[in-house]
């Protein structure tokens, strides 16, 4: 018995390292094609890794980049917001997304928020939901242990200092816990999508016939707000709504 079962984990421990350098092969052979110039190669295999290894925001990072040197503006932005979901904190995405949304021709310009409501997004997007979630829980442990240290201990002292930094750490549990759920939920249930096609005429309604009410080009960013068959209502930072094809659009 004991002899079968080393056999059949040391067949699915070989079967796991095989596979797992067959996918740094792969993405060392692309690598090397961007290294070498052909980014359409570069971009084609890179496209083939996320289609079967799975999703990683350096793979988007470097798809993105791929797509950039093509000058195929609407493509790397949408993979640099791509990466940018799954790691908020990666700056060289940041960086290289700011360079491509030069090239956008749509100047959509969002009104000021609130600076709370502004800060507060911001801090939410600055972690993943399972980052949060190990906040949540480090802090968790923390209130518990200034619990007992409240109980155990003689001091006065101490055990008001341990008293208050159970409230406080305990809050920060509850409210770290509540950032991780919105992460999560933006991630399952976002609606952001980017331009893909040269120039899309946003329709009043959402059909051909519908009385064209402006134009976006590629690469803007835009929020879903509904979806009819073949169509999507869009709004855009600056309020402006209207109706464009759904393959006119692609979401991040």
């Amino acid at each position: 018995m004991m002899k079968r079962s080393i056999f059949i984990f040391t067949v699915i421990f070989s079967f796991v390292a095989a596979t797992l350098n067959a996918q740094t092969d792969v993405a060392k052979q692309a690598n090397a094609l961007y290294s070498k110039g052909d980014y359409q190669a570069a971009a084609k295999a890179y496209e083939e890794i996320l289609k079967t290894n799975g999703v990683a925001a350096e793979l988007y990072y470097n798809l993105g980049n791929a797509y950039y040197k093509q000058n195929e503006t609407a493509k790397a932005i949408l993979n640099y917001e791509r990466a940018l979901r799954l790691k908020p904190g990666y700056d060289d995405a940041k960086v290289n997304l700011e360079m491509a949304q030069l090239k956008v021709i749509d100047n959509v310009v969002s009104p000021p928020s609130f600076f709370i409501k502004r800060w507060m997004e911001l801090l939410v997007k600055d972690l993943t939901s399972n980052q949060w979630l190990v906040v949540s829980v480090i802090t968790f442990v923390l209130s518990l242990t200034l619990v007992l240290i409240f109980v155990f201990a003689f001091s006065v002292s101490f055990r008001k200092i341990s008293f208050y930094g159970a409230v406080v750490l305990f809050g920060l549990c509850i409210v770290t816990m509540l950032f991780s759920g919105i992460r999560k939920n933006q991630m399952i249930h976002h609606n952001d999508a980017i331009i893909m096609s040269g120039v899309v005429i946003v329709k009043s309604s959402p059909d051909k016939s519908g009385t064209d009410l402006f134009q976006l080009h590629e690469g803007t960013k835009v929020k879903v707000k509904s979806t009819l068959g073949t169509w999507s209502e869009i709004l855009l930072g600056n309020g402006n709504v209207g109706w464009v094809e759904d393959s006119t659009i692609e979401k991040i």
